[in-house]
């Protein structure tokens, strides 16, 4: 019987195929210059070989450069890719020959296109030189309206100087008549105060309300208005519920293993956020709180600290710490800064100017910010016999996790030390095994952990990519066949030994040593002979160490000897593998490669939280973030794998935001100083985004309508100048949302009426020019609230644990306090378009769907409402049939019916037809409100 092909034969030869009907379709395409070799030379090979500084001589940029090849030669044969030295290392499958180096490789068709040019003459436009991908970021971004610094624009001149009413009409207007345009005409009292009692507060405006601003005749009577909804509490539960969209706001983790699945103390960052909003918190501090409240002097206000659910309400993603951290990245730039940053994690951004290395800057930051195991309180506990039982079952608990996460570490990180030999040999062999990103590895059979490997694995390759005295010899040596690997080894010892004497090619001599005095058959012995040298400098520095300490020696303990020192700092210095960070949470567990390890640690932690959460006393405490004892020194993940790390990079801000003079983060993780650096009044992005999510709600689309993306792909703002004069209001007025509300409200431009007019509707059916008000649908949370507010059913209660409004008997509290599921939100929230929380949504979709008219018809949570409403006292006890019915639509409409309404209302009410003579007067009047409630007058704001 014929034997059946071995797996890396059938792959060998699919890759055959693979390239040589790649080579076929390249060859039988035409091949555009620019779209298909430019592009893939600036994206893979312009890193390394650019004009300055090209890697081994050879630059790709211009024609002449690539015909004249680098230091070792020319690298294009013409008209013949099979004899090129460009086309065999691309294709090579040895990683140190094959191009691009340390990222990953050209897919096949890249590589079949390149060898087609190159045998069609490799044709390259005249004076044709190709810019970087970096470079060409810099050139585009350099213009881009959004990086530019945020200016004090002058007013423009307009004709109609007597339609103004603040500084932003002139914006608005100049606009408008530079296309021929008029604005419109102001939208009428009851129109008016409840398109601002809406904006501002989420509610409807009280009859009484809408009575005593039409009477009121004074030049100040808007003014007054907006003050007294500025000052009432629900204005923070309406901007706060605003904010939460960005936030990514949830009362559960989603998927997660290790954890309880409900964020216990989520409503108080919830509660921080709505008292900050009512209170005017300044919005720079306000973003500081959010990052870094641990780092900043609360003045005796612990409860500043639960500001900083902005970074720890995200999702769990499994428990996966690289995606917890992306989360991160994505809710600080996107959110607050309208930046992409996280389509950096595999390769710099295609279209703004993020690095790579920025994204892994910022990954830093994050990865030394852990969770605690227990929370700091936000308020001072009682002084009293059972709080004090509680504290000291809370610590004997949290002590008893503390010593088995020290226990575990500890010898974890003894193991590591002790079996050098093991993981060195265990990392080399991975080192030429394709790389997983696992979430949780398994011990293997010989009791080496996962995780180690993967660290020594990371430090064979940094060492690998310079010359290192310990390892120089290593990497000589460990690519030797095997079946002549002693008689090769001696060979590269000896010819290593010739060029040691220089400084930057010495060896340790130590090693070389050991190696000659047993010179190793396999790479298994070569790993014996490291291992054993390891262990003796390190028993040898441990008595040193040992005798320091009897002797009550206070400085660190280290070899005079060079030799020694090198070996010692293998497995003690601030790179080397046992190193490990001692953590709590996910990224501990995963240290933990046994079963029976993992269950007693999930077994703790559970212990901890439960009596955290649900002991008798049990406070609220803050989802904070504090630094690592040991910040982490982040590198380039490449293609965003974990194990397959690349340059090291310094925890700093970005680069396009930080000018030339931009420095690393000294204190600590650095997250306070990036917080600065966002909240800062130079950052040109951060007032922008703020002011245009300010106008977006208010007038329903942005200046800039992508909200969240101000990079080169976003839509640039319909109004430059006016949105840099409301950044600099901003800014100068102390980062004050009140008072940017006031400036944006008080002008002719947000008074006007919404009503469509054909002459501009014609030129600009969009209304980007803003020559109307928008007409907009009311949002989930305004149509329940605004139904439970006019049947006089709404809890006016604020703040505390988030409570079901869903159930059989549905609390009655504002929406903003209803439980939010991560992956299962309810139907109805999904129907009326509330954004998933999965991630920041700066903005969200409205429809018009058939299951909203179903709700507002059949559910009984409306047919309740509109029963109340006639249980009210001004309906039930209105002595005329005309003054309820005036009543009713003052209520739900903020108007008074016409004549027409009040006719229709009577038959309705009062007429005699076949389906209704058998029913109560109650009912039908019931079906009379009910009727009104759906009707788009209740639900849409003009």
């Amino acid at each position: 019987m014929r034997e059946r092909p071995r797996r890396t034969e059938l792959i060998v030869a699919f890759a055959a195929v693979w390239i040589t009907l790649s080579s076929r379709w390249a060859q039988a395409v035409e091949i555009d210059f620019i779209a298909d070799i430019a592009s893939i030379l600036q994206q893979r090979c312009l890193e390394c070989h650019r004009a300055e500084d090209p890697k081994g001589g050879l630059r790709l940029d211009t024609r002449d450069a690539l015909l004249a090849g680098g230091d070792s030669g020319a690298v294009v044969a013409a008209r013949q890719s099979n004899e090129s030295e460009l086309i065999r290392r691309l294709r090579s499958e040895d990683d140190s020959e094959r191009m691009p180096q340390n990222r990953p490789p050209l897919r096949q068709e890249e590589i079949a296109r390149i060898a087609a040019w190159i045998d069609r003459g490799a044709n390259w436009p005249d004076d044709y030189v190709i810019e970087t991908a970096a470079a060409a970021r810099r050139a585009a971004s350099a213009s881009h309206w959004a990086f530019q610094r945020i200016r004090n624009p002058q007013l423009p001149k307009v004709v109609n100087k007597d339609w103004s009413q603040t500084s932003i009409d002139r914006f608005i207007l100049a606009s408008l008549e530079t296309r021929g345009l008029t604005p419109s005409s102001p939208a009428d009292r009851r129109t008016l105060i409840r398109r601002a009692t809406f904006d501002l507060t989420g509610l409807p405006p009280t009859p009484e309300e809408i009575t005593e601003f039409e009477v009121d005749r004074s030049p100040n009577a808007f003014a007054t208005v907006v003050e007294r909804l500025l000052a009432s509490p629900p204005y923070g539960e309406r901007w706060g519920r605003h904010w939460l969209d960005v936030a990514r706001y949830a009362d559960n983790k989603g998927y997660t293993f290790i954890e309880d699945k409900n964020f216990t103390w989520a409503y108080a960052y919830r509660d921080y956020v709505i008292r900050a909003f009512n209170e005017d918190l300044p919005y720079d501090r306000f973003l500081l709180e959010q990052l870094a409240a641990d780092q900043l002097d609360l003045r005796d206000d612990p409860a500043a600290l639960a500001a900083m659910g902005f970074l720890t309400v995200g999702g769990r993603f499994m428990t996966n710490l690289h995606d917890i951290i992306d989360d991160r990245i994505d809710v600080v730039t996107r959110g607050l800064m309208g930046l992409t940053v996280t389509c950096a994690r595999c390769h710099d951004h295609k279209y703004d100017p993020i690095p790579t290395a920025d994204y892994y800057s910022l990954y830093g930051v994050f990865r030394s910010s852990n969770e605690p195991a227990v929370e700091p309180l936000i308020a001072v506990p009682p002084d009293n016999d059972e709080y004090k039982e509680y504290d000291n079952e809370l610590r004997t608990r949290a002590a008893k996790l503390d010593a088995y996460i020290t226990e575990k570490h500890g010898q974890l990180v003894l193991s590591s030390r002790k079996r050098a030999a093991d993981y060195l040999l265990a990392a080399e062999k991975a080192r030429h095994r394709p790389s997983t990103d696992q979430f949780q590895a398994v011990a293997l059979k010989d009791g080496l952990n996962p995780t180690m490997i993967v660290r020594w694995q990371q430090y064979l390759e940094k060492t690998a990519a310079t010359h290192h005295p310990v390892w120089a010899l290593w990497h000589a040596l460990a690519g030797a066949p095997q079946d002549k690997f002693a008689e090769q080894a001696a060979e590269r010892i000896a010819e290593l030994s010739k060029d040691c004497r220089k400084e930057d090619r010495r060896i340790n001599q130590l090693a070389k040593t050991a190696l000659e005095d047993a010179v190793p058959d396999s790479l298994e012995e070569m790993a014996e002979v490291y291992g054993a040298l390891l262990n003796r400098v390190n028993q040898k520095w441990q008595g040193l160490r040992q005798n320091a300490e009897t002797a009550g020696q206070q400085r660190p303990v280290t070899f005079s000897d060079t030799d020694e020192e090198e070996l010692r700092q293998v497995l003690y210095g601030d790179d080397a593998p046992p190193m490990i960070p001692r953590t709590f949470g996910w990224s501990f567990f995963a240290l933990l490669a046994d079963r029976k390890s993992q269950g007693e640690y999930t077994k703790l932690v559970k212990e901890l939280h439960s009596w955290k959460t649900t002991g008798s006393i049990a406070p609220t405490r803050a989802m904070v973030l504090v630094d690592s004892e040991t910040p982490y020194s982040p590198s380039i993940f490449l293609g965003g794998n974990q194990n397959r790390r690349g340059e090291p990079v310094p925890r700093q801000f970005l680069k396009i935001l930080s000018g030339a003079g931009r420095e690393p983060f000294r204190n600590g993780s650095g997250r306070l100083e990036m917080a600065q650096a966002i909240a800062s009044a130079s950052n040109p992005l951060t007032a922008r985004v703020i002011a245009n999510r300010i106008w977006l709600h208010h007038f329903g689309a942005g200046l800039v309508r992508t909200p969240s993306d101000f990079g080169l792909r976003g839509e640039p703002p319909s109004h430059p100048e006016l949105l840099d004069y409301l950044a600099h209001e901003f800014t100068r007025g102390s980062w004050s949302i009140k008072r940017l509300h006031r400036l944006i409200m008080l002008s002719a431009t947000y008074q006007q009426a919404s009503i469509d007019r054909e002459a501009p509707w014609l030129v600009d059916p969009e209304n980007r020019l803003i020559w109307r008000m928008n007409r907009r649908r009311l949002d989930f949370e305004s149509t329940r609230d605004a139904m439970l507010a006019v049947a006089y059913r709404l809890d006016r209660s604020m703040g505390g644990p988030a409570v079901d409004l869903f159930a059989a008997e549905p609390a009655l509290r504002r929406t903003v306090y209803g439980v939010i599921g991560r992956l299962n939100p309810s139907p109805l929230r999904r129907a009326f378009d509330f954004p998933e929380p999965v991630a920041t949504s700066p903005q969200r979709t409205t429809t018009v769907v058939a299951p909203q008219a179903l709700w507002m018809m059949n559910h009984p949570f409306a047919v309740e409402i509109a029963s109340g409403i006639l249980r009210r006292d001004d309906i039930a006890q209105a002595a005329e049939f005309e003054s309820r019915v005036t009543r009713l639509y003052l209520l739900l409409f903020g108007r008074r019916p016409n004549q027409e309404e009040q006719l229709m209302a009577r038959n309705f009410l009062q007429g005699k037809s076949d389906d209704r003579n058998e029913k109560p007067a109650d009912e039908i009047s019931k079906e009379y409100v009910h009727a009104l409630l759906m009707t788009n007058e209740f639900v849409m704001l003009d």
